[in-house]
């Protein structure tokens, strides 16, 4: 869960100082390696499960956390993340062997009905999902920062980095965001299901270069994150919204290259461990410290393990999606780990097993297999693997060994499952487990479903039947309703409007129900123009706005009716600010749609332009409500 005992480097002092300890701790973990006193013989997993908060009334989140953990004085396993709408709990490492799998299920089961039933008091509910589908820009807002210090030092860490005006998000899938943030709490969007596999020094090199060429496959079968802000992007969105988020670049004219703290890496590892956190320490520059009083080496000469506390924080702000990780096991020996970040959280806890039995199995079962994956596969094939999965999921084309093209689902099917279940049972992995848990991918791959595929269905199908708040709601409804059974997400119906319940559209912001895509015009267009757009698109309202975006007015059917029944008596070409209203009544994107309601009716205007800073960025109208009420009154007969 991260080094909380943290702060932000405010004088250059304490910076050298923490750098200092941050060399050491480098030169101790060479020693450790270098002298053999690694923990060996035996392979641990574990996970750390990330989740998301919920309003059971509105499906939005319950930036609620404090109150919880408050709540939760007694379970040490549980934890805040970086938002107030997200908790995280750690799971028990175990050993790589028997019921394993199906131990680690029934564990994460347990632990989430725990929570449950505290959340059950504050009218909340936990989700697990890799984005939540009604979370908006909004709920991002600094006040939602987990009151914590570590938080608080990176955020006020990463904007002191920012070497642009803001952090931007620039996605593109069915559809398109783009959009800035004054933050880099965007990072909160993502929720994970995170996986741990031990492994000995002498074969780290190996395994790590084979979690980095299963991250595309493994993503792909398991995406479940493919709607940010209510738009339709990549399968795999939190991959690039992480990167984004975090990204302190800005474009320049040079092509000097800079790194992101959150990537994939640059080459294959070739000798050791180290070449990691010496490209990491060089690469990027220390944010945070930590209260460190051990000097590692002091400990070293006296045989005594160190925390290694320095290395860890510094590890803890570089974000590789395969991220090497020290820690000492209970008998007090070190160990290290491979950490998986590229899963999701989600579907369903059963879902989460089979990713983590899926990957461990075909890690084993590819190290038994092969002896160096660099003779393989080409690295550049392996980075663009992962960028294919990322934006195409279960949909992707893979190059694999030997220049081979083929399908994630034919991948997954006929060459890595089998692979798996040979790793697994080399383990001595409980066979009840194995069938079980590969089951689930198989299927899985069959059917041509995972969880993207599975929220790309269903909102689309429901957006073209109603609202897209309505439809995000009745998304995030039908996801909770179907965890509660814990049935894989390739047995899941598609979602309906009907399984919505205590839909509250009142509680809506203008900014969740306005329309952003809009067609407007300037004010030197001829009318004739307009008439016709109008005519075309079925609008009965035009904005009128300047080449900047600022909004100068607003053309409604009235305005135009007026104007043709007058159109005889005059030659004159008329344009836009010859008949436009050039003071329309506005409201903010921060009103509640109930305040948009009232101002129309007190104003008797069938339409409000929102603006942010006198930029038009959104249209409300009567026939929006109109929607809404149909869908109440549906709901009602039933």
């Amino acid at each position: 869960m991260g080094e909380q005992r943290v702060s932000l480097l405010t004088d250059k002092k304490k910076m050298q100082k923490f750098v200092k300890s941050l060399l050491t701790d480098v030169e101790a973990l060479n020693h450790m390696l270098e002298n053999d006193w690694f923990e060996k013989n035996i392979t641990r997993i574990g996970a750390e499960q990330e989740m998301v908060m919920v309003e059971k009334s509105t499906f939005k989140p319950a930036c609620i956390a404090m109150e919880a953990l408050d709540k939760m004085k007694d379970y040490d396993w549980v934890e805040t993340e970086l938002a107030k709408f997200n908790l995280e709990t750690n799971l028990t490492p175990r050993e790589l062997k028997g019921k394993c799998f199906s131990q680690m299920e029934k564990e994460n089961n347990w632990k989430l009905k725990k929570i449950q039933k505290v959340l059950d008091k504050l009218d909340t509910q936990l989700v697990l999902t890799g984005i939540l589908p009604t979370l908006r820009k909004y709920h991002l807002d600094m006040d939602n920062l987990t009151p914590k210090k570590r938080y608080y030092a990176l955020m006020e860490a990463m904007r002191q980095q920012l070497i642009g005006q803001a952090f931007e998000l620039r996605l593109v899938g069915i559809d398109e965001l783009l959009v800035k943030h004054d933050s880099p709490l965007l990072e909160a969007c993502n929720t994970s299901f995170q996986v741990h596999l031990q492994i000995e020094p002498k074969d780290f090199v190996k395994m790590y270069n084979i979690a980095q060429a299963l991250a595309g496959p493994t993503m792909a079968i398991a995406a479940n994150s493919p709607i940010v802000f209510g738009k339709r992007l990549w399968h795999e969105s939190r991959i690039a919204l992480f990167q984004q988020s975090l990204d302190t670049r800005t474009t320049h004219e040079h092509m000097r290259e800079r790194s992101p703290r959150v990537s994939f890496g640059n080459d294959w590892l070739h000798d050791s461990i180290m070449e990691i956190y010496k490209e990491d320490i060089s690469r990027f520059r220390v944010l945070i410290s930590s209260d460190v009083e051990e000097n590692s080496m002091d400990l070293i000469s006296k045989g005594e393990v160190p925390k290694l506390r320095s290395l860890q924080v510094h590890n803890s702000t570089v974000y590789r999606w395969n991220r090497p990780c020290y820690g000492i096991s209970e008998n007090g020996q070190p160990h290290l780990r491979i950490e998986n970040r590229v899963l999701a959280s989600g579907p369903t806890v059963a879902d989460e097993i089979a990713n983590a039995c899926f990957w461990l199995g075909a890690m084993i079962g590819m190290s038994n297999e092969v002896n160096d994956v660099r003779d393989k596969l080409s690295f550049a094939d392996v980075r663009d693997n992962f960028g294919k999965a990322a934006k195409f999921g279960i949909d992707s084309k893979f190059s694999w060994f030997n220049d081979k093209k083929i399908s994630a689902c034919d991948l997954v099917l006929d060459e890595l499952i089998p692979i798996a279940r040979k790793g697994l049972e080399s383990r001595k992995v409980n066979k009840k487990d194995i069938d079980r848990y590969l089951g689930i991918i198989e299927k899985r791959a069959k059917k041509h479903m995972n969880g993207a595929r599975w929220m790309l269905r269903s909102f689309t199908e429901m957006s073209n039947r109603t609202t897209a708040d309505e439809a995000l709601a009745a998304l995030t409804c039908s996801i909770i309703e179907n965890q509660k059974t814990n049935n894989p997400v390739h047995q899941w119906k598609e979602a309906s409007i009907k399984d919505l319940k205590n839909y509250k559209p009142t509680t809506l912001k203008v900014s969740e129900f306005m329309n952003t895509d809009l067609f407007t015009v300037q004010k030197e267009d001829i009318i004739d123009l307009v008439a016709e757009m109008m005519d075309w698109k079925k609008l009965h309202y035009t904005p009128v706005e300047d080449t900047k975006g600022k909004l100068i007015g607003l053309v409604t059917s009235r305005d135009l009716m007026r104007h043709f029944m007058k159109k005889k008596k005059s030659k004159k070409t008329v344009l836009v600010k010859d008949i436009m209203v050039s003071s329309p009544v506005t409201i903010t994107e921060d009103e509640s749609v109930m305040e948009a309601l009232k101002l129309m009716k007190k104003k008797k205007v069938g339409c409000l332009p929102v603006v942010k800073d006198d930029e038009l960025i959104g249209l409300i109208t009567e026939m929006d409500f109109l929607r809404i009420s149909r869908r109440l009154f549906d709901r009602l007969k039933k």
